[in-house]
């Protein structure tokens, strides 16, 4: 069975995106307006800038709809997408989507010049995985429903709650396509 996911397309390494979902198997489809939502199994929010991501998010009618999604399909958020997704953000007022029981700090590893990979350990997908950390967050701590699945340095930097998936690097940037699957596998779970 081939699953249908979209990759956000406001911001970010969409195409990268796109290219890991096909190469785990899925039809991958790019995501600007709502209507586009309707027949997809799943969604992932890239990598980006938060703040700019939820203004345009708002802007086309997206950050409802996606609220709306989340409601019953599958979500994975890298990076930015991490943030969108979390019930804290660390010096903001309240959430963006806050679809996980997690508490984020933002650009937490430093600026783009502090840009870094690291071998990463994550549960049910790899011992090996190279993470590509961006200007990253981290997060600080998870809820009793989220389960940790990768830390870098003593933090929390990918988790799972229920149907959504999150990390805090950039698995599109690797060619590894191992964490892609992972998620397409959550999504026919899901369906």
């Amino acid at each position: 069975m081939t699953v249908k996911i979209g990759v956000l397309a406001l911001q970010g390494a969409v195409s990268e995106h796109m290219d890991a979902l096909t190469d785990s198997g899925a039809q991958a489809v790019a995501v600007k307006h709502i209507g586009e939502l309707n027949d997809l199994d799943g969604l992932v929010l890239p990598g980006g800038e938060s703040t700019t991501m939820r203004r345009l998010m708002d802007k086309t009618g997206l950050f409802e709809a996606i609220k709306s999604f989340a409601a019953s399909k599958a979500i994975f958020g890298t990076c930015a997408g991490l943030i969108l997704m979390a019930q804290k953000i660390e010096g903001r007022q309240g959430p963006h989507l806050g679809l996980l029981d997690i508490d984020v700090k933002r650009n937490a590893f430093g600026r783009q010049v502090d840009s870094f990979e690291a071998q990463l350990k994550i549960e049910h997908v790899a011992d090996d995985f190279d993470g590509v950390f961006i200007r990253a967050p981290y997060i600080k701590s998870v809820g009793p429903d989220a389960e940790i699945l990768s830390t870098y340095d003593g933090h929390i930097v990918a988790c799972r709650q229920g149907h959504f998936l999150t990390c805090a690097f950039h698995p599109e940037l690797t060619g590894d396509t191992r964490f892609h699957r992972y998620f397409v596998h959550l999504v026919m779970e899901n369906k």
